[in-house]
């Protein structure tokens, strides 16, 4: 798909958003009453569920536990009917193992492990439907998962996928546009105080876009964490009306 197909002469993209348009992003908390926290996240047509186990203690080898701060262990997976080619996704495959990885640093920076020490903390994430932006709706579901569970964190931890196109950058990309040879990179950022938790590029960039790029994905990601203040406060509310406080 050529690079001028993604982005129209008056500026529109493909599914009619502008350049800096983020996704409709409509969220859940509190839908899995089995765990401490969990949450339900749909970002344009990603749709993605978070369910978060602990702090508790180190199941298996108590070698992993550390002594100052607790383990967090992230595992991510697709449903097979996430994607329209209908393929066996097995839990080890190298692209899970990769995600999980990223998710485990990204939340090692937000989530105040120091005050669970010799403990774990369990994060699974699962994309039940997918279409583009798949490790950044995963990080913005459960960092509402993990505000369910009630663990403290430094700040919200969002996420945004933005990608270059006719020297233009596109936030929140969908699948039509990762897959449109498109330079894009993925950020996590902690808002407040501008931390990167994560910073992830596969294709090759010219140094002279990155700095625009960044500032695109900052900027996107504060956004996305407006939004997930709503949801938050908007659950706080219906569970304070519910216990009668």
């Amino acid at each position: 798909m050529a690079g001028l197909e993604l982005l129209s002469d008056q500026g529109y993209r493909l599914d009619g958003r502008k350049a800096s348009e983020l996704r409709k992003v409509q969220a859940r908390m509190g839908v899995f009453a089995q765990a401490d926290g969990s949450a339900y996240l749909e970002q344009g047509n990603t749709k993605a569920l978070a369910v978060v186990y602990g702090p508790h203690e180190i199941r298996g080898s108590r070698s992993r536990a550390l002594h100052d701060r607790a383990v967090i262990n992230c595992q991510y997976s697709m449903a097979t009917f996430s994607t329209a080619e209908r393929k066996r996704r097995p839990h080890g495959d190298r692209k899970s193992t990769e995600m999980s990885l990223h998710l485990k640093q990204t939340f090692e920076a937000a989530v105040m492990t120091q005050l669970f020490p010799r403990s774990q903390i369990d994060i699974y994430v699962k994309i039940l439907q997918s279409d583009g932006g798949n490790y950044s709706v995963c990080v913005n579901a459960a960092t509402l998962a993990v505000i369910d569970a009630g663990i403290p964190m430094r700040d919200y931890v969002c996420a945004c996928t933005v990608g270059f196109v006719d020297e233009t950058p596109l936030a929140d990309l969908c699948y039509a546009e990762e897959s449109g040879r498109v330079s894009s990179l993925a950020l996590a950022l902690l808002p407040r105080g501008g931390q990167i938790a994560l910073l992830q590029m596969d294709a090759r960039l010219h140094q002279d876009h990155l700095e625009t790029l960044i500032e695109a994905a900052m900027t996107a990601c504060k956004g996305v964490s407006k939004v997930l203040d709503e949801v938050v406060r908007q659950h706080l509310q219906e569970a304070s009306v519910l216990t009668g406080e």
